[in-house]
């Protein structure tokens, strides 16, 4: 096979002609991308650089040109001052070492890549989504804390600017806990369409920051209708044909000692400073002349192969080889992504070996690949990976190392030390669960909140300014507290008469969802409720517990976080103090199914990062109108009393708090116990009144869990499929801002800035405390005659203090 790159046909051909697609831009723009076809559901084509290093191997000084030269760009933008405050932030993978080449033109920063790889012990300092991506998600994980903590330009670094929607995750979620004046983001290419560059300006308005662009070239991609499904059929017909050509068996490997220096990070993954690129500088010219001197005599060809997130320490050694030996060097990396390899001249993947992943990843095992290696020419190959990725699988008969050895004479392995950040100690002992009376007004033995107490704290905002905030990215709504609504003699005496017409409902969904934990857990579960609208619950399931079989249930209420995950200290606790594989989760009710997402994404990241297992994170809910869980009381959506008041029908407990200033590390999630709001508190009298009606429900009880087997409780997430139909019906495109079920909309209605209430036609004395709340609120309610919950709740989308409502008028808060 010959270059990949100059055959004299432009690598993009082959896709361009078969699918339509067109590449239009700078005059520039094909010198740097090609396209080939990859196996993602998402998306059909793939962009392919010819300067990056990733998949098309290429001069390690042209790589790390387009960096630094970018670098430059960004600091002659900032000048030097600012770029002395900056923080350089490349994407994993395919980014790493872009980003690390362009802090080296920046030159005054440190930098820091995101990774999928998570390191035990390391807290992380923020994560985002990358929805186009085939792995999506990424966790950032500075030694330093305060690496990402100060206020200095941020400079954002990937390879290809797409739509935008990556960069916008990464600064919303950034910017809420670290707040900026101006970002800079930087790309080879910049490919976004008109659209997609208004919403950035859009967003950057929203949140008062300045963002810039810089880019080497620009461009868009037009893509004809029907171009996921041509793709995908032209991957299918072309895989059976897709294998590397040309094996020589039997080619030699061996090690080479690079005499890395001792504590030099091997890359950004916990920060890398200027001091370290320093050292770095100094000990490169001996590294790379070790290389040079285990490389055959007669080496004409030479590649530097680098590994998946790993791509600057190789690119640096490889670019110092290029300049001392007379053979030709070019570089590249093992990557994730599954892209089809076609051997014709006018597609970017000429060829591809897949092999088994190598470092224990979080994901699981599963194919890694190189790329235009196979068939390249090369005599001799440098596999430079990481002391993590040092393992039996490389060494395998179908390892990276084997594979290579098959297509190149000579093999090298050159491994450079994982860093291992250096962790302050965490606490011995982590700090007793609060307790009522001194902490809430529940009895004592009821529950224990695995909180820290922040009563003392003035953390309550107007509701309007808390929306506003939460919107346009300058906060999450988990730093402050909303002011506790405090109810008219009217509405109180809606939730009384709720309460006695409602209570024999709810005990039999608390005595249904009791039993099937029993039934199916065995033994003495541990009831950890989501606090805080989960704790009356998990209180009612411990009563009923007691008072049927005489057995005292722990109970414990944790924090949960929409976006930030759950509380990983109350979790530490949990493990320390009962096994986890007894712990049930407890929830009030399901909306669209938001917080049972979050729950199993942070059982999952838990057990990766802590190494303890067991914790199941399917949650048990009182009512799942939603279809989102298997162990529930009810899938009716229907009046829980409970989700008609704050704090005063929660133990007179906040919502849980989480900011930065407040909760450390070690610090469970805080909360505040409202003691002054005492008389108006029913929080005890309405479990009282509930589990009054346990004797009375038994039999239906029984009745209901002896059917429970023969039902098919398999989750269907309908819910969450209405409310994608009901945010694009209504315009809104966030389905954050649509809130569904009766619980959801009273909250919606008690603590945001609500635009319109969804009724379903029909819908009786379930909704009278709703329509009271909107008509207090100058909110319209409007019937619909499909919807699959009693009611949903839309808060006001793209929130202003001078927003109004559907009808026009002002938003009363």
């Amino acid at each position: 096979m010959k270059n990949a790159v100059n055959d004299g046909v432009w690598s993009g051909t082959w896709v361009a002609r078969r699918l339509g697609v067109e590449l239009e831009g700078d005059e520039h723009l094909t010198d740097l991308l090609g396209m080939a076809l990859r196996r993602n559901p998402k998306r059909a084509h793939l962009l392919v650089s010819h300067v990056l290093g990733k998949h098309v191997p290429q001069s390690p000084a042209v790589v790390h040109g387009h960096g630094v030269r970018l670098g430059h760009r960004v600091r002659a933008l900032l000048g030097d001052a600012e770029a002395a405050r900056a923080v350089v932030l490349g994407y994993a993978e395919t980014a790493t070492g872009l980003g690390h080449s362009v802090a080296d033109g920046l030159a005054l920063a440190p930098y820091l890549h995101s990774t999928r790889r998570p390191v035990a012990g390391v807290t992380p300092a923020g994560g985002f989504e990358e929805s186009h991506s085939h792995a999506t998600s990424h966790l950032l994980l500075p030694e330093d804390p305060a690496l990402l903590a100060g206020d200095g330009p941020l400079v954002l670094v990937d390879d290809e600017f797409s739509t935008g929607n990556t960069v916008l995750n990464t600064i919303r979620e950034l910017h809420a806990r670290h707040p900026r004046r101006r970002y800079v983001v930087v790309a080879l290419v910049d490919m976004r369409s008109a659209e997609d560059a208004a919403r950035l300006d859009r967003f950057a308005a929203e949140i008062g920051a300045r963002v810039d662009l810089v880019a080497a070239a620009s461009g868009t991609v037009r893509l004809p209708e029907g171009v996921l499904e041509k793709g995908q059929a032209l991957v299918a017909e072309h895989e059976r044909a897709d294998a590397a050509p040309g094996a020589v068996p039997g080619g030699e490997v061996s090690r080479v000692e690079l005499g890395w220096p001792a504590g030099l990070p091997d890359g950004g993954r916990h920060g890398f400073t200027p001091p370290h690129r320093a050292r770095l500088e100094a000990a490169l010219p001996g590294m790379a002349a070790r290389i040079a001197d285990a490389l055959p005599d007669g080496s004409r060809r030479v590649l530097v192969l680098g590994f998946e997130e790993l791509m600057y320490a190789p690119l640096r050694l490889a670019a110092e080889l290029e300049r001392t030996v007379p053979a030709e060097v070019r570089y590249s990396t093992t990557t994730r992504s599954p892209v089809l390899a076609v051997d014709d001249p006018g597609y970017a993947i000429r060829t591809r070996l897949a092999f088994p992943a190598h470092d224990d990843p979080a994901d699981g095992p599963g194919e890694r690949y190189a790329y235009n290696v196979a068939g390249a020419g090369f005599d001799t190959v440098v596999a430079v990976v990481d002391s993590v990725a040092d393992t039996p699988a490389l060494h395998a008969p179908d390892g990276l190392l084997a594979r290579l050895a098959a297509h190149a004479p000579h093999v090298l392995l050159a491994v450079v030390p994982a860093h291992e950040p250096h962790l302050p100690e965490r606490p011995a002992m982590l700090p007793e669960p609060l307790r009522g009376p001194a902490f809430s007004s529940y009895a004592p033995d009821e529950v224990g909140w695995l909180l820290q107490d922040l009563s003392a704290v003035s953390l309550e905002a107007p509701t309007e300014e808390r929306e506003e905030a939460v919107q346009n990215g300058g906060a999450h709504y988990a730093e402050s507290l909303p002011v506790e609504y405090q109810p008219s003699e009217r509405y109180q005496a809606l939730f009384h008469a709720a309460l006695e017409t409602s209570a024999d409902r709810i005990a039999r969904a608390v005595g249904v969802v009791t039993e099937t934990v029993l039934t199916e857990r065995g033994g003495t579960p541990v009831l950890v409720s989501l606090a805080r609208a989960g704790t009356p619950v998990g209180v009612l399931m411990r009563r009923w517990a007691e008072q049927r079989y005489g057995t005292e249930l722990p109970h414990y209420a944790v924090s949960i976080v929409r976006g930030r995950g759950i509380d990983a200290n109350a979790l530490r606790w949990l493990a320390a103090h009962h096994d986890p594989r007894d712990v049930v989760f407890v929830d009030g009710w399901t909306g669209k199914g938001a917080i049972t997402r979050e729950l199993a994404a942070a059982v999952e990241q838990f057990e990766r990062v802590e190494g303890v297992t067991g914790f199941d994170p399917e949650i048990a809910v009182l009512a799942d109108p939603g279809s989102c869980v298997r162990t529930y009381g009810t899938r009716d959506d229907f009046l829980i009393p409970s989700a008609c008041l704050n704090s005063t029908v929660s133990g007179l407990i906040s919502r849980t708090v989480l900011r930065a200033d407040l909760v450390g590390p070690d610090d469970f999630h805080g909360a505040k116990f409202y003691r002054e709001l005492a008389d108006a508190d029913v929080s005890v009298a309405f479990l009282d009144a509930v589990s009054a009606r346990f004797p009375e429900v038994r039999d239906e009880v029984d009745a209901a869990v002896k059917e429970l087997p023969a039902e098919d409780r398999t989750p269907t997430w309908e819910g969450w499929r209405a409310v994608e139909r009901i945010s694009e019906e209504y315009g809104i495109h966030d389905v954050n801002l649509v809130k569904p079920g009766v619980g959801e909309t009273t909250r919606v209605l008690l603590r945001r800035v609500p635009w319109k209430i969804l009724a379903k036609a029909g819908a009786g004395a379930d909704l009278d405390h709703v329509r009271l709340l909107a008509e207090q609120r100058g909110v319209p309610v409007e019937e619909v005659d499909d919807l699959p919950y009693t009611c949903v709740g839309l808060i006001h989308p793209k929130y202003t203090r001078g927003a109004t409502g559907a009808d026009g008028r002002a938003v009363n808060v």
